[in-house]
């Protein structure tokens, strides 16, 4: 490309975890210091920091070409982008995130419903009042910039609007959940003008592809090992595989190789019973990408 894809790193929680995703995709990311520009290896992508929650703006507008954010901060800032990928990664799991309400445990409120004309405090204001006009409750919906939980422990607030993972944090606050909002994930979007360039477009289709390749792979193990013959079928019968496994005969012996992916969970529950059923010299290899 004679002009490099400019292309948004989120700054905050995620930008860790993304510079992380994107070296197991092939790309190395070097932040260095307080730059806003950090450097790429690859000469046709042009990195720039920006807070998620203001990267669906700089997309629409195409001060970037693409950029990955949540998709509750698109919505929030009802931004018009093109979702090329969903990426479900972050910095404690592999799962969606939740935006949810939730009041302290010893309150009367059980239910959204009950939340007429009460305070509520969350970083996600316009998609929050939205929400509850939908519905037809009237809430008094405050902008809350950081320790959003203390707001209601300390009575600033009747409820919060906060997002969520594992729910610990809220329930280290004395909160308890009510309802949920919304689940959001990381996106991979881009302007609608620079997708309609074919080289811009080609090149964040590569970049999509061996991303969510890398969050496949990081589920996903290698597994090798030496089965005689015989037991070839109990063996086989063991293995979830994506495909069949592959089976190699071993130079003069009656042994033979069998090479296979799984999932990374089952791991340590199948070994033990490949062993049992004649497995021997099992290998566990980490795979960077499945495509």
């Amino acid at each position: 490309m004679n002009n490099p894809l400019k292309l948004g790193i989120p700054k905050g929680s995620l930008q860790s975890a993304t510079i992380a995703l994107f070296k197991r995709s092939g790309w190395k990311i070097n932040v260095n210091g307080r730059s806003y520009f950090p450097e790429i290896n690859d000469e046709t992508i042009k990195c720039a920091i920006c807070r998620a929650q203001e990267m669906s703006r700089y997309v629409e507008n195409g001060t970037l070409d693409a950029g990955l954010t949540g998709r509750d901060w698109i919505a929030e800032n009802g931004s018009d982008v093109r979702v090329v990928a969903d990426l479900v990664y972050s910095k404690v799991s592999s799962r969606p995130a939740r935006w949810v309400v939730a009041v302290p445990y010893d309150s009367d409120i059980g239910d959204i419903d009950e939340l007429a004309d009460k305070r509520i405090a969350t970083e996600l204001v316009n998609y929050t009042r939205k929400y509850f006009a939908q519905r037809n409750i009237t809430v008094s919906v405050e902008f809350s910039w950081g320790a959003t939980e203390a707001k209601v422990v300390s009575g600033l607030a009747d409820a919060v609007v906060e997002v969520t993972e594992t729910g610990s944090t809220l329930k280290a606050h004395g909160l308890r959940v009510i309802h949920e909002l919304m689940q959001t994930n990381t996106q991979l979007i881009v302007n609608h003008l620079a997708w309609k360039k074919p080289k811009v477009k080609a090149k964040i289709e590569q970049i999509a592809l061996l991303l969510q390749g890398a969050l496949i792979g990081e589920k996903l193990v290698g597994l090798k090992m030496n089965v005689a013959e015989k037991h070839l079928d109990k063996v086989v019968g063991l293995l979830p595989s994506l495909n069949a496994p592959t089976v190699a005969h071993l130079y003069n012996k009656d042994w033979l190789s069998v090479e296979t992916v799984v999932n990374s969970e089952i791991v340590r529950d199948l070994i033990p019973e490949l062993l049992k059923n004649g497995a021997e010299g099992i290998i566990e290899y980490p795979l960077n990408k499945v495509v």
